[in-house]
């Protein structure tokens, strides 16, 4: 198999951080009647946020957002461009922290532990907590160097076979194995959009992590790979917590059990997406999903 050098490994090739969209400038509206509505806490968190508010320089773009994030679910996270959902989803494995004019306050904790605590290492924490991007971004690697990058550096394989049997395991986890078993030394630049989707999927998986954050992970696929993509976000939540911003409802509707709707930095309302999608409580809600603005 080849093998790489870690200290050779650029910025260039590391996932890219896209810049956030910030709330408008109606966000300075009047807030009132704005209060979350519905379960917002759950029996058995994975993760549980607490008052968060995320500020860019003078904006105010999160506003005290309170929420659980349940064991072993997918909730999706929606609402109109720049209403914060992104934002938030950063807030989580303290993403957000590469943007030197951002500031998260309140608490967020993993387990019960804080995430934002300066004893915290952020390197551990996002394989913990691992991002999959809205645009796929593969390392300029083998699809097997791809995989197994994470796993080597966070040295979760002392023998070579270990490492063989982990990238094998993330690839067949990620429904890509029988699609690349026969040309594992080839460019992951090579793959289809939705393949090279299911890489950093599997890439992400590699590293063992607790939680998968996902941003708008379909929004540059076409329907066959959307599908596969979204099969395959039910059968990882088997094992994994997953939170997924989308701008599809009807995406939201299929793959999640829990919805959270955002509305220029608040999280208006929060429950079980039948519910959400069928009987929404608040007024806010209930005109985006009918489609009276978006």
């Amino acid at each position: 198999m080849e093998t790489i050098d870690e200290s050779n490994i650029t910025e260039m090739d590391k996932p890219m951080v896209e810049k956030p969209e910030l709330p408008s400038a109606s966000s300075k509206v009047d807030r009132e009647d704005r209060a979350t509505v519905g379960e917002t806490m759950v029996d058995d968190p994975r993760m549980s946020c607490r008052d968060v508010n995320v500020y860019y320089g003078e904006n105010h773009a999160i506003h005290d957002v309170n929420l659980d994030i349940g064991r072993n679910e997918v909730i999706a996270m929606i609402g109109p461009s720049g209403c914060g959902k992104s934002t938030f989803l950063r807030c989580l494995n303290r993403m957000n922290d590469t943007i030197d004019i951002c500031r998260v306050t309140g608490s967020i904790t993993l387990d019960d532990e804080d995430i934002n605590h300066k004893k915290i290492d952020v390197v551990p924490l996002r394989a913990q907590v691992s991002m999959v991007f809205q645009k796929p971004n593969p390392f300029p690697k083998s699809i097997y160097e791809n995989v197994a990058f994470g796993p080597r550096i966070h040295g979760l394989a002392d023998k070579k076979a270990d490492l063989e049997e982990i990238v094998v395991t993330s690839l067949k986890k990620a429904g890509l194995w029988d699609e690349v078993k026969d040309r594992l030394d080839q460019p992951g630049t090579g793959l289809s959009g939705g393949q090279q989707q299911r890489l950093c999927i599997a890439r992400t998986i590699a590293v063992g992590p607790e939680v998968i954050l996902m941003d708008e992970p379909c929004s540059a696929l076409d329907p066959i790979a959307t599908a596969k993509i979204e099969d395959l976000i039910d059968e990882l939540r088997q094992q994994y917590t997953i939170c997924i911003v989308t701008h599809s409802m009807q995406q939201a509707a299929r793959v999640s059990q829990r919805t959270a709707y955002f509305h220029l930095g608040d999280l208006i309302e929060v429950g079980d997406t039948d519910r959400i999608f069928t009987n929404p409580r608040h007024k806010l809600t209930e005109d985006y999903i009918t489609g009276r603005f978006g």
